[in-house]
């Protein structure tokens, strides 16, 4: 969900749900302000004891992401932030750790809200933190879709078979 065409979503009764973030710890200003605006989120839907896990960057997330989706959570949230730099570098995180966080998503059915800002610059990424005075609140929305995927998923039955 990005800016303009965002849908605002409803979440109802998912107080219950076990969700997991997992945040990097690159950028600390920026961290910080997606870390708040999750647990906000978290907060507004009533989930009060969400687990919170610091790896060392971005890279990290969905190795943690897979172990986490197999202890029993129903939803789990990845933030980091990756910022363009003069090598190919940017290119290869970022494709790796949003390609792995979807694997991790559809292998094992428990959403993966997807935080992990891929900016050309600090003064992009903390407009997207959900810091004061930023346009963006990454952290927020990523925890409110999971959410409320988690929530669509459990309204369905299982099949009979």
């Amino acid at each position: 969900m990005s800016g303009k065409g965002a849908p605002e979503l409803s979440v109802r009764n998912v107080s219950d749900l076990r969700v997991a973030v997992i945040a990097s710890q690159w950028h600390e200003k920026v961290m910080d302000g997606l870390v708040d605006g999750a647990l906000r989120a978290l907060r507004d839907l009533g989930i009060d004891e969400p687990t919170l896990l610091r790896v060392p960057g971005s890279w990290e997330l969905p190795v943690t992401a897979k172990v986490l989706a197999g202890r029993g959570y129903d939803a789990i949230v990845a933030l980091g932030v990756v910022i363009r730099g003069g090598t190919p570098h940017f290119e290869y995180v970022c494709q790796g750790v949003t390609q792995g966080l979807a694997q991790v998503s559809v292998e094992t059915g428990v959403p993966v809200g997807f935080g992990v800002l891929t900016c050309d610059d600090e003064e992009s990424a903390l407009d997207r933190a959900g810091l004061e005075g930023s346009h963006e609140d990454k952290g927020h929305e990523a925890v409110t879709a999971a959410v409320a995927t988690a929530a669509t998923l459990r309204s369905v039955s299982e099949p009979w078979h």
